[in-house]
């Protein structure tokens, strides 16, 4: 019992703030509705009238609770995978692939008109992820680099699934997590997520303590 208790403190301690606030801009947001969803969307047509803001804030707006639902959950999932991220690593991941997906859609994808969620962004944060765990030798890494490697070339190749659009509730712009991957790719061979003395890996928590376009 107290070991058990001990791994539960252990585990809470390590919660980082970022991600925790990242989720709750996302939830304020859509409390705001459709309406909130109008004026914080990527809108091409609206940057270029001198909305800028909407480069980033259609990455933390969603087409409704299903949608954002998904990306929350996927964004607790890697807060539960890599622990042993610190405040700069899930800055320097979201912010290398939040650039990525804003700067990818406007000039790589000169057709998009419409886009908004988060996915692309944690895109990044999985793939920063991986790197950290290959990184330290981590035999995980691998699997999950091949996992989203599968994924991202599925998508290139058939498209979004029928699934992912019906419980997004619109069109699922994949090359936004391609875009996001690959500023999580930067980051994690730059930045060197977790450091020198990072070794949070499958491995090492076992030994510890106990019409509408989204992404």
């Amino acid at each position: 019992m107290i070991s058990e208790r001990s791994s539960w403190l252990w585990r809470a301690r390590r919660i980082q703030p970022l991600p925790v606030l990242i989720a709750a801009v996302a939830v304020a947001l859509a409390a705001l509705g459709r309406d909130g969803l109008a004026a914080l969307a990527w809108q091409r047509a609206a940057i270029e009238s001198g909305e800028a803001w909407r480069l980033v804030s259609g990455q933390l707006v969603h087409l409704g609770i299903g949608h954002l639902l998904l990306n929350l959950a996927a964004l607790a999932a890697a807060m539960a995978l890599f622990t042993g991220f610190r405040t700069r690593d899930w800055a320097g991941s979201f912010a290398c692939s939040g650039l990525a997906v804003a700067a990818g859609l406007w000039w790589a994808s000169p057709g998009l008109a419409w886009y908004a969620g988060l996915s692309g962004a944690l895109h990044g944060v999985y793939v920063a992820g991986a790197v950290a765990w290959l990184w330290q030798g981590e035999r995980g890494g691998w699997l999950l680099a091949a996992g989203l490697v599968a994924k991202l070339a599925w998508e290139a190749w058939a498209g979004p699934s029928a699934l992912s659009e019906t419980l997004t509730g619109g069109a699922v712009v994949t090359a936004a997590h391609l875009y996001g991957a690959l500023g999580g790719l930067a980051w994690g061979l730059a930045g060197r997520p977790g450091g020198a003395g990072y070794n949070d890996g499958p491995a090492a928590r076992d030994s510890s303590p106990g019409h509408d376009n989204a992404s």
